[in-house]
């Protein structure tokens, strides 16, 4: 039979060597470490202070020290310099003499300091301190208990520790999963989904309990073929067969509701382990819809710039052949006709390329408003006297209050507008009165251009102000490039101001704009 200290301590150690394979949460782990140290050495009070790699000294747990102690003990530990020598892993009279010095210095003379180091891998973790009423007396037999006991609490400590910054990592790749904007799946090798993250359900608008531990395929479905391989066609094919091999898709992603299918762009990457075999595919999903949409105004682009243009330079062309045939006398009133044409067609030119120019220096930032005194009033009727010579369907009328107020405006820019809107009535109905007038706010002026033709409809009203945007009737009736009211809207809210559709559908056209009053 074994005596009974010898059994305590049997005891003791069997007790931390549960602690070790049973606790990983760091403070319950220290404060059983400590509850066992200090019966052990028969103490009266106790804490464990641990640092990190870069970390200073602290006071982790405490039991039986009073608030004030620890207060006044903290920013000292933070300075202490303890042996990291493996070798001097029993001397514990350097480290019971510094914090002893520590606890005689703020009235704990009447105790003793028993210190045991905390050593793993070679380095001091940590301290276990027991405070006991007599001396610091040890035999061999105490120091190899206490060495053991010291030694299977670092590594219990140890292990805590790190499972602690595991699960921080975790916690940390949680919330990036949960904050990226694209798309993100984890599949196993067997190509179920392990994981999904908040975007990705959004996306397809599905809950990420139906999505996770699904086949790759039941939740990645195609409305029409994609363009690239997908991942189970690669995956029959050897893929991945580097390490760092990815994989692109492009298509339209079906999804769990009725609603139109997403455009969308998947790369899959590999992850290995350091053995080289496949532990998972990260797939990343990007909505790519406003890709689609500048590919569309791409050749939106091409299509209208190349149509507008075409015309005029014909027609240049053709007068210009004309006139310089060498069989023919033509009459002076024939040439100046021609002339004629010639120059409105190169004026017409001349407006499409400043208006692609401005369009370019809108979307670069560059559109600059020199603000001088303006008086709407007068240059309405100026365009309105210009336009008016175009045109013997219509009749331009301006209706300003009287004392219409001054405004702070680019009065190049504005004519501009002032042109765009009336060109566009115009052009879009075929007759009668086109109206021009002004109200007055407290804050604000309010300028509208009207006409009596069909009006803009209900479906086109959202869309009317957007670059290159055309009406389909428009596109089959008459010229131009989208680029009028674009250019327009770009104009009123580089002043401040706001410009919208204020019309109904067979009842004319109505577009009205605000520009801030200089006194405000």
């Amino acid at each position: 039979m074994l005596p009974d200290a010898r059994v305590r301590q049997r005891d003791y150690l069997l007790e931390i060597a549960r602690a070790l394979t049973q606790e990983l949460d760091l403070d319950k782990l220290l404060i059983r470490i400590l509850n066992i140290a200090v019966e052990m050495l028969s103490g009266h009070a106790g804490m464990i202070a641990l640092r990190g790699v870069t970390e200073p000294w602290k006071v982790q747990v405490s039991q039986g020290l009073p608030q004030a102690f620890l207060n006044y003990l903290n920013p000292i530990l933070g300075r202490i310099s303890l042996p990291e020598d493996p070798a001097r892993r029993t001397d514990l009279e350097e480290i019971n003499r510094v914090l002893s010095e520590i606890t005689f210095s703020v009235g704990f003379g009447g105790l003793n300091g028993v210190g045991l180091p905390l050593i793993a891998e070679r380095r001091v973790i940590g301290v276990i301190y027991i405070f006991r009423n007599y001396a610091s007396v040890f035999s061999n037999n105490d120091r190899s208990l206490l060495g053991s006991f010291a030694d299977q609490a670092a590594i219990a400590v140890q292990n805590a520790q790190l499972y602690y910054q595991v699960r921080l990592q975790k916690q940390r790749v949680d919330a990036l999963l949960d904050a990226v904007a694209d798309g993100i799946l984890i599949i196993s090798p067997k190509l179920r989904i392990e994981r999904c993250n908040p975007s990705f359900s959004r996306m397809i608008t599905g809950n990420i309990e139906n999505i996770q531990f699904r086949s790759h395929d039941e939740v990645i479905s195609w409305a029409k073929p994609p363009e690239g391989t997908t991942l189970e066609e690669a995956v029959a094919g050897g893929w991945p067969l580097t390490p760092h091999a990815q994989l692109y898709i492009e298509g339209d992603l079906k999804r769990f509701t009725e609603i139109a299918p997403l455009p969308v762009g998947i790369t899959y990457a590999p992850v290995h382990s350091s053995e080289g075999s496949l532990l998972n595919i990260i797939a990343s999903v990007r909505d790519i819809t406003r890709f689609r949409q500048a590919d569309e105004l791409k050749s939106t682009f091409v299509s209208v710039v190349s149509h507008e243009l075409k015309t005029p330079v014909a027609l240049i062309k053709g007068y210009v052949s004309t006139l310089r045939r060498d069989d023919a006398d033509w009459d002076r009133s024939i040439v100046q006709d021609s002339l004629e044409v010639i120059e409105e067609e190169a004026d017409r030119l001349t407006g499409m390329i400043e208006n692609l120019l401005d369009a370019t220096r809108l979307q670069a930032g560059g559109l600059k408003i020199n603000r001088t005194d303006c008086q709407l009033a007068y240059l309405a009727k100026l365009v309105a006297e210009k336009l008016q010579t175009q045109t013997t369907e219509h009749k331009i009328l301006v209706d300003f209050p009287p004392d219409f107020p001054v405004v702070l405006a680019d009065e190049t820019r504005l004519e501009q507008v002032f042109s765009n809107l009336i060109s566009n009535a115009i052009k879009y109905s075929p007759g009668g009165q086109i109206k021009i007038s002004g109200a007055v706010r407290p804050k604000q002026v309010i300028l509208c251009v009207s006409d009596e033709g069909p009006g803009i409809a209900q479906q086109d009203m959202p869309h009317v102000f957007d670059r290159f945007y055309r009406a389909r009737d428009a596109v089959k009736n008459t010229k131009g490039t989208g680029l009028g009211l674009y250019l327009s809207r770009s104009i009123i809210e580089a002043h401040g101001g706001k410009i919208w559709v204020d019309s109904e559908s067979n009842q004319g056209a109505r577009i009205c704009f605000s520009l801030p009053r200089m006194d405000e």
